[in-house]
């Protein structure tokens, strides 16, 4: 159902919005954790540290989809809410064709490059091969990530956030399923998980894309839609690049830190790959909230609606610290019984390794929490300058004190730059937005 976010009271109307987009990244999280836990349990701690060993360098291909995801449905929701419906048409389109070239030469790219990206983490022997083998299927169904993505970028962007949990939830049950029969009935090992992943997003990817299809019939329109737009590209491009680059480069810090974290041996790979599972459920939410933000912030903007901004901020804030609290208690208070879900105690110190990391960054979440929604605000308005700063700060201070710490503390040293990147970042992020909230001109170019 097309929903149009210029109208009603900003809180109640974000929170219908938003409350979809966030149930779906639930399952969506739940079902990558899934496959930690069934390849934990099912196919040995070595499993779970070749599926985690792989895990940054998936994040790469993910931060171009979702980037692409930011950037289509920021441009997007202020084509809809200036009701500039010709255009939403030859955005889609173009929006479409020019994602799937990207995503083919990605994928060709990534196969060709996955032993030369195993090797610069650092990966250990005993788990290099099985890495590998995951990454690589993993990168074969990237079209149908991206697509996948992109659509549902385009879904939120008309203000339908209901349709694209319905496929989610039907792609994480499939995999979750899928996961059970390939690895504990089959005993596929790594194998099997990531043909369950591969074979779900494949069908939600086309079931999405036949369902956008028909939505975009409910846009009447008198005038001609060309089918593409090398002006729309640009202007989605000026959101898009940014956006895959601050998702892209967090990545590549996250690799860094991976490699680092590879030199401890594959029971602390272990530890902290379940570990960051559970912390990127966690951020993922705030981050999905915070584009919730961004499309109602495109919107209104796209409208005119100025005024309607900081309510949707202070709403997004709500419901980012209502999502953060029972998560750090859950993590800090009982880090260990999370850790259980995919690991047993052996005695290898993986465990241990896993509380150790969830009770350092979860008191952190509601700092995380303010710059996400305010990076909402700023993503919506197009300030992207601002964004990618705080971002990168982030980024920077995480990687340098992950290598600083570490020297003094161990692997306990690399957790601990989590917080302190999360901490400046956040204030830089909360002043830009203050500046958009508190009425500074915001152009529109539509």
């Amino acid at each position: 159902m097309i929903q149009d976010l210029t109208e009603g009271e900003p809180q109640k109307t974000l929170i219908g919005y938003t409350l979809p987009m966030f149930i779906s990244v639930v399952f969506q999280q739940f079902y990558n954790m899934a496959d930690s836990m069934i390849a934990g349990r099912f196919a040995g701690e070595d499993a779970l540290a070749a599926v985690g060993a792989s895990y940054p360098i998936t994040m790469i291909f993910m931060a171009v989809a979702v980037g692409s995801n930011i950037g289509c449905s920021v441009v997007l929701s202020q084509l809809f809410g200036a009701k500039a419906y010709a255009k939403v048409r030859t955005a889609v389109t173009t929006i479409l064709f020019t994602g799937a070239v990207l995503a083919m030469v990605l994928t060709m790219a990534g196969l060709l490059t996955t032993p030369v990206m195993m090797h610069m983490i650092q990966t250990p022997e005993n788990i290099f091969a099985d890495g590998a083998l995951y990454l690589r299927i993993y990168i074969g169904g990237f079209v149908f990530l991206f697509l996948y993505n992109v659509t549902t970028g385009m879904f939120n962007s008309l203000g339908d956030s209901k349709t694209p949990l319905y496929f989610l939830i039907g792609s994480s049950l499939g995999n979750i399923g899928l996961d059970l029969l390939f690895v504990a009935v089959f005993s596929w090992g790594v194998a099997g998980v990531a043909w369950a992943t591969f074979i779900a997003q494949g069908i939600a990817c086309v079931l999405a894309l036949l369902s956008f299809r028909k939505r975009l019939r409910e846009l009447k329109c008198t005038e001609r839609a060309p089918l593409f737009s090398l002006s729309l590209l640009k202007k989605i491009s000026l959101i898009a690049v940014p956006s895959i680059l601050q998702q892209s480069f967090v990545s590549v810090g996250n690799i860094f830190i991976q490699g680092l974290v590879n030199s401890y041996g594959s029971g602390v790979i272990a530890g902290y790959s379940a570990a960051v599972r559970l912390n990127t459920f966690v951020i993922t939410g705030f981050t999905t909230l915070g584009n919730g933000v961004s499309g109602f912030t495109a919107q209104n903007l796209g409208a005119g609606h100025f005024e309607r901004l900081r309510g949707g901020f202070k709403a997004g804030l709500k419901m980012a610290f209502l999502v953060a609290a029972p998560f750090f208690a859950a993590y800090f208070f009982l880090g260990r019984l999370m850790m259980q879900f995919f690991l047993e105690d052996t005695g290898s110190g993986a465990l241990q390794t896993g509380v150790n990391f969830l009770r350092i960054v979860s008191p952190f979440y509601f700092v995380a929490a303010v710059k996400l929604v305010a990076d909402g605000v700023l993503r919506g308005a197009e300030r992207m300058r601002q964004f990618m700063a705080s971002t990168f700060t982030d980024l920077i201070l995480r990687v340098l004190l992950a290598f600083l710490f570490s020297g003094l503390l161990q692997e306990t040293g690399i957790w601990l730059s989590w917080p302190v990147g999360w901490s400046i970042a956040a204030v830089m992020s909360w002043i830009f937005c203050r500046k958009v909230l508190n009425g500074e001109k915001v152009e529109k170019n539509l």
